[in-house]
């Protein structure tokens, strides 16, 4: 989660998160080497006193240059671009449904995979009933389980207005449309604890619309919903 004072991504527990964070890291590092690479030829054009070369003039060399070096730094950003956008909606086998529905002004949850079906509404945890060393604006009543290691599908949808279910340690925003069911995969690498909020404006307590989702491993996820 968020910190104070913190300038860097938060740690990701997810392999969508990792590799769009990867991403982030070799795009960055091409924007710098394309500025670096930019000021170092102003640089030598000014220290030499020739900003027009009578060379550089109708240089079919020069067009070849320009052309082709932008289009090979275009196909590198696009290649793990697109095996990126592969990679979070690729999957076509799940261990588990998770279907949530975002009301004004908190969260329904529903497991149809389990022995019962399981529903429930998560609300922010107010101030006042706000327990010690708890995360003001990030506690919530029920908090959502899931199995780590494991292929959640996640079903999204409203009961009212826009609102989107976003999970920024997991490199995950979704969508909430009424009438609509928007998905996506959630997978964590280990057990961990993490917090989102509603990341799309739905009202006069959009603020107050936090997410959080708890992995554990398939035993404690079993004897948490009783199956």
């Amino acid at each position: 989660m968020s910190m104070y004072n913190m300038l860097l991504l938060q740690d990701m527990v997810s392999w969508v998160g990792i590799e769009a964070t990867l991403f982030h890291d070799y795009s960055m590092l091409l924007l710098c080497l394309i500025m670096v690479g930019f000021c170092l030829f102003m640089y030598l054009m000014y220290s030499s006193g020739k900003f027009i070369i009578k060379g550089y003039s109708s240089s079919d060399y020069l067009e070849f240059t320009w052309t082709i070096v932008p289009a090979f730094l275009l196909y590198s950003l696009g290649v793990p671009s697109l095996y990126l956008m592969y990679f979070m909606e690729g999957a076509s086998k799940y261990d588990l449904t998770l279907k949530v529905i975002g009301h004004q002004w908190y969260w329904s949850y529903e497991l149809n995979d389990l022995d019962s079906e399981i529903a429930f509404d998560s609300y922010m945890v107010s101030l006042g009933d706000l327990n010690y060393g708890g995360f003001r604006l990030l506690e919530v009543d029920n908090v959502v389980s899931l199995p780590f290691m494991s292929k959640v599908r996640v079903l999204v949808s409203s009961g009212d207005v826009l609102h989107s279910w976003a999970l920024p340690c997991l490199g995950l925003k979704i969508d909430a449309c009424p009438g609509r069911l928007n998905f996506m995969n959630v997978s964590s690498v280990r057990p961990s604890l993490v917090f989102g909020e509603c990341s799309e404006i739905c009202g006069v307590n959009h603020s107050f619309m936090p997410i959080s989702v708890e992995f554990v491993s398939w035993d404690d996820f079993l004897s948490c919903y009783g199956s």
